[in-house]
């Protein structure tokens, strides 16, 4: 499973205001709304639900909030990076500017697992991340991606 066949040039954001976590998610969930064509509260309490299991903010600056929906067809992701680093109860209690949005139909089993892997692989590579929060333009960062999840970087 490669980045490029769960995110799409319009899923990238830059330049994200967001001042809580909270904040952060409702804008996620804003987006990812017009991707799925579901409702935007639908998503976003999907993604509170699983932040109550536990944090997804795995460390160095990076989140990775997922959930499953019956309603999805197909893997979804968003990637967005915060215009400034907020609070996100961090595994390492570092703030968050990296997010990684997945969602994944309620069917999805494996496939979730193994594009959580592997977009837990990208954003493992520090020298990759600092790349990404340097750009600032959505398409350069798009084209990054990509490039990010090349066997050599992994």
């Amino acid at each position: 499973m490669e980045i490029q066949d769960i995110l799409a040039p319009d899923c990238v954001l830059t330049s994200v205001r967001a001042t809580s976590k909270k904040q952060a998610l409702q804008e996620l969930a804003k987006h990812a709304s017009q991707v799925t064509g579901l409702h935007d509260r639908t998503i976003f309490d999907v993604l509170l639900e699983r932040e109550r299991l536990g944090t997804t903010g795995v460390g160095r600056g990076i989140a990775i909030p997922h959930g499953k929906l019956s309603e999805l067809d197909r893997l979804h992701g968003i990637f967005a990076v915060l215009k400034q680093p907020i609070e996100f109860d961090s595994v390492d209690d570092q703030p968050v500017d990296l997010i990684f949005l997945l969602l994944a139909p309620e069917s999805a089993g494996a496939d979730h697992l193994k594009a959580l892997a592997r977009v837990s692989r990208l954003l493992r590579d520090s020298a990759f991340c600092d790349r990404l929060r340097a750009t600032a333009n959505a398409g350069e960062l798009f084209d990054a991606l990509p490039e990010g999840a090349a066997p050599h970087a992994a």
